[in-house]
């Protein structure tokens, strides 16, 4: 049995796939982009269920690609029952969308979540009343404290539903529809395509993807060519746009139904949400309270990953080093094992606390709704960059991974601010770079690492919005899209859900890291003990003018002239040649370069950056080129033109600044 969840964003889709799941699923793309898939398995009563949590969205039109997506999987999987998860808090909103799958002839059950929210505004719903409207089973749901959840799986598996019927009457138009929908059901071809009278209905909007479709069908041109012919005269004889017309008759039904299903037990009052929200969503206060979260929630990883760092940083330096050093075998493999394995994989490994903590605090804040108001207290000023609003979720997102950002970037309508949010988007602090920032920070600002780091992630956004700027003034001229954004209430996140979030997001950053590292630390090794000389040994390591003979040493004082204003030293330069293959690896080059680990690496990098060369080395790393895969998605995306716009455009950025801040640095009298 296969179930599809669909419903707006921000409804608990996540918390109730997490449940039904148990948060085991597995977690990849969409077909053709990077739009994030979810497929868990469960038992219900001795059935095997298949759950497929869909993109958020708000209707099952063609215009995004979540969307398209969602309604393709519908339409070609066809699942067994889509559970449509409906916000009871913004009922009439909700509705919209199931009103638009019952009209695909699916079998759907309602989800009806946050009812004990509803009830605390003010008003009952009386979901028996919203059953009967709809012609679908309504299940009441409080997902994060699981009330509802077992009677929504025995719905699910059942082998009866409602009787269906006609939910939106579109009154002069129907005559047509049913004339279109006739025609479609003769054609078997198409009938297996879509339900005829959606699809009726979609064609007289003018979906472009169904004419698509049925164009590739001998018999489909005619039906396309009859429905355009069929619409203009609709439109003409009642002067209207014809698909602006169906959607209003759906908002009409959606509102006619939740006015019927909602009473008001007591008038509305101010709640906890309204007041929090005069704070962190005032034009004044809300970017300082924004702040201060994000401060709070770097603080807070540092501050609990310590012990766990050092247990794995004492793992890698010294019992398993010291464990391969003992096993007898062959001095070149020992080398390439513990100098370059063990070494390279220690000083990236040693950063997944903090990593994990930072993911688990940045769930957290998901699930409480915080990070939506994040979002729209920042869309006040991307509008005055130029940017649209659309373009606050790839940047967010960028925080993970510039790769989702700028693929997120895809359901940007507007092609300028599409590529404008894509170009951009590398700016962004990604999770690769925190350890390069963790290393230096650790090193250079102890006691205000939250702070050092946290600059980082200021610095990338500015240049984001400065370049937003400039290249909508340059490259990409018009106005901005508007942006509509509905705020969550605030929920209680459950252990078990930021648990799900947080390892899903920490073990893909895992599998990524570990990969690219392991092959990274690899060719470190190798360019470590070979030269223009030919081979020069794991000695190498232990001696300072055979590393210096090798291709690291020759690569390394090769670019050493170009940063010397910097006052770099061959090895961090050499590091910053191997990060264009992922940011991680820079960490793992400078250990094996200088033949520690992370706590012995903090120390050596004390003596060989001062506090200002060493914050300008963290802002070259935000800045410079992006990674290898970056730059092939962003070929994808935008192709060869303006990915190599992204390499040159970051490269001098990354240069400039770090000068900047040296020769500043140098003004003051700081060293």
């Amino acid at each position: 049995m296969k179930v599809a969840l669909a419903g707006n964003p921000n409804v608990g889709k996540s918390v109730i796939f997490n449940e039904l799941t148990g948060g085991r699923a597995w977690v990849g793309n969409w077909p053709g982009v990077t739009v994030e898939k979810k497929v868990g398995k469960t038992r219900i009563d001795g059935l095997d269920v298949e759950v497929v949590d869909l993109p958020g969205i708000y209707s099952l039109t063609a215009y995004s690609v979540d969307e398209l997506i969602a309604r393709n999987f519908i339409v070609e999987e066809k699942p067994d029952v889509v559970v449509n998860i409906v916000n009871a808090c913004s009922l009439e909103r909700n509705l919209y969308l199931t009103l638009s799958l019952i009209e695909m002839g699916v079998r759907v059950v309602v989800a009806l979540n946050m009812v004990d929210m509803a009830e605390s505004e003010g008003y009952n719903i009386d979901s028996a009343k919203l059953s009967e409207l709809l012609g679908v089973p309504v299940i009441p749901t409080v997902a994060i404290k699981r009330q509802g959840l077992a009677e929504l799986k025995k719905t699910l598996v059942a082998k009866e539903t409602l009787k269906k019927r006609r939910v939106v009457s579109y009154g002069r138009v129907e005559e047509a529809i049913e004339k279109l929908r006739a025609l479609i059901e003769q054609e078997s071809d198409l009938k297996r395509l879509y339900e005829p009278r959606w699809a009726a209905i979609k064609l007289f909007e003018g979906d472009a993807n169904v004419e698509e479709r049925f164009k590739r069908i001998p018999s489909g041109e005619r039906i396309v060519s009859l429905a355009r012919e069929l619409k203009a005269e609709l439109e003409k004889e009642m002067g209207v746009d014809l698909e602006g017309w169906i959607v209003e008759r759906r908002y009409e039904a959606a509102s006619r139904i939740a006015q019927a299903c909602i009473a008001a037990v007591r008038p509305r009052v101010l709640t906890m949400t309204d007041v929090v929200d005069m704070v962190v969503t005032h034009k004044v206060l809300g970017i300082p309270v924004a702040l201060a979260v994000f401060y709070m929630m770097f603080q807070f990883a540092f501050a609990v990953s310590a012990p766990l760092s050092d247990l794995i940083d004492w793992f890698f330096g010294c019992a398993l080093y010291e464990a391969v050093l003992s096993v007898p075998m062959p001095e070149v493999l020992q080398s390439f094992l513990a100098d370059g394995v063990v070494t390279g994989l220690g000083a990236i490994m040693v950063f997944l606390p903090p990593i994990a903590f930072l993911f688990l605090a940045f769930s957290a804040l998901e699930d409480v709704g915080y990070m939506a108001r994040a979002a729209f207290v920042v869309d006040k000023i991307m509008h005055k960059f130029k940017l649209t609003g659309r373009s606050i979720i790839p940047l967010i997102l960028g925080i993970g991974c510039n790769i989702p950002a700028i693929m997120a970037a895809r359901p940007i309508e507007d092609e300028n601010d599409r590529k404008t949010t894509a170009l951009v988007a590398p700016c962004i602090s990604c999770s690769a770079r925190l350890p390069v920032y963790l290393v230096i920070a650790g090193a250079l600002f102890t006691g205000y690492e939250g702070s050092a780091v946290l600059s980082m992630y200021l610095m990338g956004f500015i240049f984001a919005l400065l370049l937003g700027l400039l290249f909508r003034k340059l490259l990409f001229k018009g106005p901005s899209a508007g942006f509509v954004m509905e705020l969550p209430p605030y929920m209680a996140p459950t252990v078990k859900n930021v648990g799900i979030k947080t390892w899903e997001r920490t073990k893909r950053f895992l599998y990524k890291a570990g990969g690219v590292i392991l092959l990274a630390t690899i060719l470190v090794w190798v360019l470590c003990v070979t030269g223009p000389g030919g081979w020069l040994g794991p000695a190498a390591f232990e001696d300072p003018e055979l590393i210096e003979a090798s291709w690291v040493g020759v690569l390394g004082y090769s670019l050493k002239p170009i940063f010397a204003p910097m006052g770099w030293g061959w090895r961090e330069t050499a590091a910053l040649f191997f990060g264009f293959v992922a940011k991680e690896v820079v960490v793992g080059a400078m250990a094996i370069l200088y033949g520690v680990g992370e706590e012995g690496l903090t120390g050596i990098l004390a003596g060989y950056f001062t506090p200002v060369s060493g914050f300008a080395y963290m802002a070259f790393v935000l800045l410079y080129v992006p990674c290898l895969v970056t730059v092939a998605t962003l070929k994808s995306e935008l192709g060869w033109r303006y990915a190599g716009l992204a390499v040159i455009y970051e490269l001098m950025l990354a240069y400039t600044v770090a000068l900047v801040i040296v020769g500043i640095g140098a003004l003051i009298g700081v060293g």
